[in-house]
């Protein structure tokens, strides 16, 4: 099927929620891409900080294969050998009591929500159900965490919303203001969707004695930060603190769906049976994806992370029309001088794949991305800023 025959029944029958760019894919490996034009495509976005392996991995397709040739899917009223392995594997790596898993960022961001209101419900009883979330992130779209999600922007035409959501600015001031009759604090320690900002660690530690002191859950959703994007296994650790709750997804299955939300000390007993369920949360192949790229996810290859991003920074800011970058490790953020979607459409002509984040171009490659890759990509960026 040729590129103009997959556009026609995507607009002929798909919702029109994306707002998509002229290309489809049909093949590649790792970081280079095969479009049904047949061209190559650098991709500095791995799906939205997915693809952590890029494409083509056969470690993982192997371990994907391997588990599809067993079963495929079983009912959550049974046991599931990779998910109770997953979940052993992200508790001994983190120091989580318990994991759920659903099939999103979403998801995992949804049951991190419901359990700070239930934990606080069980201990306090009623009046302190008030969640608090940071200015300009972003925590999925379902109606609870779109609700929790801190720009305007979204939420236009779905009110009414969740009740007992507040807003802060990411200072401590602003949260102690908004602190009255809260149950859980929910941040990004690098904000991916509003311009790849990371946090001030002196901010976050500050908030997390503060949580600390007022027996507020401290949730750190990582997304799209987590899983090695930034250097480390989460991005939370870079800052010296410890969450009661921490959410992933995105990269978690390099590129199949599954969403974790991993309960710490304080919340490892509060949900027990029919509080909260997913008909394919802990799905056998989603978690043997994930096993394999949590297993890959070592010290030797959080290193070779670091070392591309410093080579990767290097090359960026040597380019003229870069006037910044923000993030962390492989999750960078671009100040331009160019309108960023035209910045990203430009590059898509030259054969490179780049995300925006307001107005910023938003760079997450595969942790694999090769040097030559790079290079190659910041080639292209580079004739489109210069």
């Amino acid at each position: 099927m040729d590129f103009s025959e997959i556009r026609a029944l995507d607009e002929r029958y798909l919702a029109q929620t994306y707002g998509r760019y002229p290309v489809a894919f049909k093949g590649g490996k790792n970081a280079t891409l095969l479009g049904t034009d047949g061209r190559e495509y650098i991709d500095f976005g791995a799906g939205i900080a997915v693809n952590v392996f890029g494409v083509n991995d056969e470690a993982w397709k192997e371990a994907v294969i391997r588990q599809l040739n067993a079963v495929q899917h079983v009912s959550n009223y049974y046991y599931s050998e990779p998910a109770s392995r997953l979940a052993e594997l992200l508790c001994e790596r983190t120091g989580a009591r318990r994991v759920f898993f659903g099939n999103s960022g979403a998801e995992a961001n949804e049951c991190a929500l419901k359990t700070a209101r239930k934990y606080s419900f069980m201990k306090y009883g009623a009046g302190r159900s008030k969640i608090v979330s940071l200015k300009d992130s972003f925590h999925g779209r379902t109606l609870f965490t779109l609700t929790a999600t801190g720009q305007d922007a979204f939420h236009r035409d779905f009110g009414p919303f969740v009740p007992d959501v507040g807003y802060a600015e990411p200072e401590m001031a602003s949260v102690e203001r908004e602190a009255e009759g809260a149950c859980a604090v929910i941040i990004e320690c690098v904000q991916g969707e509003s311009g790849v900002n990371a946090l001030d660690p002196a901010f976050v530690k500050a908030l997390a004695a503060f949580c600390a002191a007022r027996d507020l859950l401290l949730i750190c959703d990582e997304v799209q930060c987590g899983n090695g994007r930034t250097g480390t296994l989460y991005a939370y650790e870079q800052y010296g603190i410890s969450p009661d709750i921490v959410t992933t997804a995105k990269g978690l299955a390099g590129g199949l769906p599954i969403g974790a939300c991993m309960l710490f000390e304080k919340t490892k007993d509060v949900l027990s049976a029919g509080d909260h369920g997913s008909t394919f949360g802990g799905n056998p192949v989603c978690c043997a994806a994930a096993v394999n790229v949590i297993s890959r996810l070592d010290e030797p290859f959080l290193c070779s992370v670091r070392e591309k991003s410093a080579f990767l920074r290097s090359e960026l800011k040597a380019i003229g029309g870069v006037d910044g970058l923000t993030g962390l490790g492989l999750m960078v953020g671009l100040s331009v001088r160019k309108p960023a979607k035209q910045v990203a459409a430009e590059c898509l002509g030259r054969g490179l794949l780049v995300l925006t984040a307001h107005d910023r171009v938003r760079l997450l490659p595969p942790l694999t991305v090769t040097e030559e890759e790079m290079a190659r990509g910041t080639e292209i960026l580079k004739e489109v800023l210069e």
